[in-house]
């Protein structure tokens, strides 16, 4: 069982949504916190909330997609408490509509976030947690977006399989290298981590377009098939029946389990299990948008 009580959590993400429901979470079970987030006047507003009660809390602006400035994050976490024990690499954004629609910007934005701000938090902060020789974990949370591949979220798909696959490769370098430790040097498996996967939740997700950089923004307006995904989208974050809170309890619970897989809405497994199906058998895919009514609120 992994212990909370006066350990460091870094998360990303950290002003809205997951982020803040992690962030609320930890607080309850006495964690110290850095957290992060593009939005300064969020995240300092988020800080000075959980400073009035007594958290022990940081805030560093980051943008997520920049290996600077996630370095500059695990630089301030260690110099503000000298540990890093939890790490959340949460921050995400989506981008909807046909995917030959998808501009070169819509690319590089959702996998800069998605996928590279997951890539730089494991550089930045794994040789931290293996050096320190005390139990640590990293949660990745990528989306059952990362399980199935539903029509008109192409780019947000392909961003969230890379975090599935990098996280399950993450998972089996991690057992690599603390089992080729010599012996009495460590713990086997001290560093773990997490795959969150959750459905579509009510938190800011559909409205991610504010955080896009200047410089990534689009020239030309949406497209019929990009409208028509903003507005299915937006319809499923808020019809979704769990909470961010809800969520937040379900990780923290499979953190302290040290479980891989966290399947925050276990109806979709059916349509995961059916792909596997359709990829072992050599059919064409299903589309999983098509099927029961709980899959139409994956994401």
């Amino acid at each position: 069982m992994f212990d909370f009580a006066g350990k460091v959590a870094v998360i990303t993400g950290a002003a809205s949504g997951f982020g803040h429901a992690f962030a609320q979470k930890g607080a309850t079970l006495g964690m110290k916190l850095v957290l992060a987030d593009v939005n300064p006047e969020a995240l300092a507003q988020s800080v000075e909330a959980l400073r009035a009660g007594g958290v022990e809390v940081i805030g560093v602006p980051t943008d997520v997609s920049d290996a600077a400035q996630v370095d500059a994050l695990a630089k301030a976490a260690l110099d503000a408490f000298g540990r890093v024990h939890l790490l959340f690499n949460n921050a995400g954004v989506g981008s909807g509509g046909f995917l030959w629609e998808s501009s070169a910007n819509d690319w590089s934005w959702v996998f800069g976030v998605n996928v590279l701000g997951v890539a730089h938090g494991v550089r930045a902060f794994t040789p931290v947690m293996l050096a320190q020789n005390e139990p640590a974990h990293i949660v990745n949370t990528a989306s059952v977006a990362g399980l199935l591949s539903p029509p008109a979220m192409g780019v947000y798909n392909a961003s969230k399989h890379a975090v599935v696959a990098l996280t399950e490769t993450l998972y089996h370098d991690l057992q690599l290298a603390q089992s080729a430790r010599p012996e009495g040097t460590a713990q086997d498996g001290l560093v773990g981590c997490s795959l969150l996967c959750p459905a579509f939740v009510p938190t800011g997700i559909a409205d991610a377009e504010r955080a896009r950089p200047a410089g990534l923004r689009n020239t030309s307006g949406p497209t019929r098939s990009q409208i028509a995904a903003g507005k299915q989208l937006h319809r499923a974050v808020q019809s979704g029946k769990l909470t961010a809170a809800d969520v937040a309890d379900i990780t923290f619970e499979a953190i302290a389990a040290r479980r891989f897989y966290v399947i925050t809405h276990p109806g979709i497994m059916a349509t995961v299990k059916l792909r596997h199906e359709d990829i072992e058998q050599m059919r064409s895919p299903t589309d999983p948008m098509s099927l029961k009514p709980e899959v139409k609120n994956a994401g």
